[in-house]
């Protein structure tokens, strides 16, 4: 008899999930769905939100959609999903199963993302200095709480737990009182230290912070609890594995050898490589570094150049020019209006316009604004200006990441991924030009199959 480990990725925009084969180690079934859950910022103070009810919704219709007489030989249940954000729900009411086979969130707040920009420069520098060699930045966990501790306090006291969106998930089939959270999920909250797998307890109840909120952390790989109830035919009592980072779980489903750097371009883009056996990151964190060690699996570190602008600068592109459009009265969809761009720049090979793409700065430089120079009368169509643009973003996560990194890593081969990457082949010729290592596609990095792999290995 076929069994199956259910992989489920909650992501920025979309869930996916997927049926890995426990024999085969091939992918039986998946669905992807997005979630359409963003909530506008009527405050003012750049706040990046989400739906819950919305997230939970499209988690459940995405699993529906799966073939039901696989969903009941489901052995085990992954989830992964977006880092840094942050969720408070009620301890033992978060939710509510009386649906038939399915939950829906009930005492429980909007998603506050990895996108939030609410906490300035200032603020950041105001908190305590954590014992951790990750830097604070906004949109991290512990900074969102620590936002409200100073200006929405009140909202703090209808909750007693917190975690991201993928451990509420987690908390929710298991019927779990209180969070687990792995070390992959924690270190992208802050305050947290990586070696010791502990909370910065003492600092932060120094500052007056609500550390009950905390979640209790767990090995990246171990189990969080069973199913308390059957869901969309998966038994209860199925094994559940406490929530891992969407990041590393992507890189978990493409990195082949430790030789291998993975670069993925998405809605952001990202660089990394396995650090060697051994390694310990510095004892304090390196705010003005490009440069930032991810906790991975069994005590290992991933060295990461994450840059906040990716394929999202090439959208805003391709928006600007469609409004610009729209107000001289021509009409053109931008997914058509993109595929002419890429066209352009097909036949534009090289370009000596510059762009440098940081349209959103980036985390150890979040003052850096975009700029275009070595403008002339010569460079200004369509193509020069598109070529350029990918070429600024790859220049960017190289400047981050320089090649001798790489190459003193002994990184023989680039893995290229992503959707961005995917779609532009333009992006994909500058990537070629850029590395003096061979690039391969083919091994997309996927954190719904990720996280399936890692529970695989771990069977």
């Amino acid at each position: 008899m076929f069994t199956y480990i259910l992989g489920l990725d909650v992501g920025t925009t979309s869930v996916k999930a997927v049926l890995l084969e426990t024999g085969s180690r091939s992918v039986a079934a998946s669905h992807s769905l997005p979630t359409a859950s963003d909530i506008p910022d009527t405050g003012g103070v750049k706040a990046k939100e989400q739906d819950t009810g919305l997230i939970i919704d499209a988690v459940n219709r995405c699993v529906s959609l799966l073939p039901r007489d696989q969903l009941q030989h489901v052995s085990r249940i992954g989830l992964s999903g977006q880092m840094h954000g942050a969720l408070f729900w009620k301890a033992k009411s978060g939710c509510d199963w009386s649906n038939r086979d399915s939950f829906t969130a009930r005492d429980a707040s909007q998603l506050i993302t990895w996108q939030d920009g609410r906490c300035s420069s200032d603020f950041l520098h105001s908190l305590p200095k954590p014992d951790s060699h990750l830097s604070v930045a906004t949109g991290f966990g512990c900074a969102t709480i620590f936002w409200y501790m100073r200006n929405r306090p009140e909202f703090l006291e209808d909750f007693t737990v917190a975690g991201t969106i993928q451990d509420y998930v987690v908390s929710m089939l298991c019927g779990l009182n209180g969070c687990v959270m792995t070390p992959q999920n924690a270190a992208s909250w802050g305050f947290f230290n990586t070696s010791s797998n502990q909370w910065n307890i003492d600092i932060l109840k120094g500052a007056g912070f609500p550390v009950h909120l905390l979640p209790r952390c767990v090995p990246s790989g171990d189990w969080a609890g069973q199913t308390c109830s059957d869901w969309h035919g998966i038994p209860a009592g199925t094994p559940v594995g406490a929530a891992l980072g969407d990041f590393q779980c992507s890189v978990y489903s493409c990195m082949s050898a430790p030789t291998d750097a993975v670069l993925n371009i998405s809605t952001s883009a990202q660089l990394t490589f396995a650090m060697p056996a051994g390694f310990k990151p510095p004892d304090s964190p390196q705010p003005a570094s490009s440069i930032s060690y991810f906790p991975y699996f069994d005590s290992s570190y991933l060295a990461v150049a994450a840059s906040l602008n990716g394929g999202n600068v090439l959208a805003t592109f391709v928006e600007m020019l469609s409004a610009w459009m729209q107000e001289l009265g021509a009409e053109l969809s931008e997914s058509r209006l993109y595929e002419k761009l890429i066209g352009c720049a097909l036949n534009q090979e090289t370009s000596d316009l510059r762009v440098s793409p940081t349209i959103l700065g980036e985390r150890h430089d979040p003052l850096c604004l975009a700029q275009v120079t070595n403008i002339s009368a010569s460079n200004l169509s369509l193509g020069h200006v598109t070529r350029a643009l990918c070429r600024g973003v790859l220049d960017n996560i190289t400047s981050m990441m320089p090649a001798r990194r790489l190459q003193q890593a002994g990184v023989s081969r680039i893995v290229g991924s992503g959707s961005a990457l995917t779609r532009n082949e333009v992006l994909r010729r500058e990537v070629e030009k850029v590395f003096s290592q061979p690039v391969v596609y083919g091994q997309n990095a996927d954190s719904a199959v990720g996280v399936t792999m890692v529970l695989c290995d771990r069977l």
